[in-house]
């Protein structure tokens, strides 16, 4: 398989809403995996390697030793707790830049696997947060649109001094 290139932001791909996938995805999820873990990620949405197709990988214990992949394909967030709770996030195609981001604490998900069954199941914590930030970026959206008004000008800022 390969590690495919990763869009950085401001690409205006990152900003669109992807496609149900109603093909084969094999392939594209192997390479995901294969960037995500060549990049040091704990997830990746496909739009980030310019593909928009609504198919992201994470895996969030596989720094710590406990590896835990999982390929998500057309996800629904079918239900999503009232507490929420703020904690920073990282962006492969925001590199450099971590911001506090206030989401639900847990959601429950609905997705089909590579191999086309159809599962659900609650996440909470840290695999709750990285599902919304994945996403977030199959609907078109960056964490820097999950700021108010002064945190993404210094979030912006900060990237931007970054990538000088």
């Amino acid at each position: 398989m390969a590690v495919r290139p990763i869009l950085k932001w401001p690409d205006l791909r990152l900003s669109t809403r992807c496609e149900t996938v109603t093909g084969d995805v094999d392939a594209l999820v192997a390479d995901m995996f294969d960037t995500m873990y060549a990049t040091q990620g704990r997830g990746l949405a496909a739009p980030q390697i310019g593909v928009m197709q609504r198919v992201f990988v994470m895996d969030c214990g596989w720094k710590e030793g406990a590896p835990s992949p999982m390929a998500i394909i057309n996800p629904v967030i079918m239900a999503a707790e009232r507490i929420y709770e703020a904690g920073d996030e990282g962006c492969l195609s925001i590199p450099g830049v971590l911001v506090s981001v206030t989401r639900p604490k847990a959601v429950t998900v609905q997705w089909t696997a590579p191999e086309g069954d159809i599962h659900m199941a609650d996440f909470d914590g840290f695999e709750a947060r990285c599902i919304q930030h994945e996403f977030d970026h199959l609907n078109g959206v960056v964490t820097f649109d999950r700021l108010d008004v002064g945190a993404r000008r210094i979030a912006e800022a900060q990237y931007q001094e970054y990538t000088k």
